[in-house]
């Protein structure tokens, strides 16, 4: 599904990606790791055309992305952070959501799953950041895509939204989506994630399973295996 070629981002003498090569298939989720630093934002704003790189190439069903906004129709983005319009209502914002994209969505399961009925019709200013990150979730998974890019998608979440939000991930893993996840807790890794695309200084140090890194690694803990791979770079 996703090709990625020789891919090179600088942002003035600042290089960000360095001859970055990719290929993602289809179905399953992938967790895209690294310290702070090493190119997964960039990565993932050049996955989404926000950000054009200096070099390179990003094909999307075969398809360049390059000057061809029509492949965004076919994924869905959860950002870390959403600024949602602190004067609409939930019910305006999903709303105004549907207006805005080109396809037909489904969104009365997920305010059922996530409990959001009590809060539509109040005040986005004047929720939580959980249940500002619930009604995220819900608008990223209302439209039926067969790409999902979600960044940092349990932050602020509660115990019983997580259990949620991982019974929704492992749905849509069954219906044959890609999902990129990035995220800085191991334990949702180990649980959810098929593959693991770690990224050092702007390039990929492994990709595969998690048993596989921790047979490279000879540690058999994700996260001190993470730790043992960025240290092994740096010596």
């Amino acid at each position: 599904m996703i090709e990625i070629n020789n891919l090179n981002k600088k942002f003035g003498k600042l290089t960000v990606l360095e001859n970055l090569d990719l290929k993602i298939k289809d179905g399953g989720v992938f967790a895209i790791l690294g310290p702070n630093g090493s190119g997964k934002t960039t990565l993932i704003k050049c996955l989404l055309g926000m950000v054009i790189p200096n070099m390179g190439e990003i094909s999307f069903d075969s398809k360049s992305i390059l000057n061809n906004w029509e492949y965004r129709n076919n994924l869905n983005y959860l950002p870390q952070i959403a600024n949602f319009p602190n004067n609409l209502t939930v019910s305006e914002l999903i709303k105004m959501v549907k207006n805005l994209r080109p396809k037909d969505s489904d969104e009365a399961p997920l305010i059922k799953r996530f409990n959001l009925e009590p809060f539509l019709n109040k005040k986005l200013v004047s929720l939580s950041g959980g249940t500002k990150q619930k009604v995220n979730i819900l608008l990223t998974f209302m439209f039926d895509s067969d790409l999902l890019i979600l960044d940092e998608p349990t932050t602020g979440l509660d115990p019983i939204s997580l259990i949620s939000l991982k019974d929704l991930l492992r749905e849509e893993q069954q219906k044959g989506k890609t999902i990129l996840i990035t995220t800085h807790i191991m334990s949702f890794v180990e649980e959810m994630a098929d593959e693991i695309i770690f990224l050092l200084d702007g390039n990929i140090y492994f990709k595969g399973t998690n048993e596989e890194l921790k047979k490279q690694t000879g540690i058999d803990n994700l996260e001190k295996s993470i730790a043992e791979l960025i240290s092994k770079q740096y010596v």
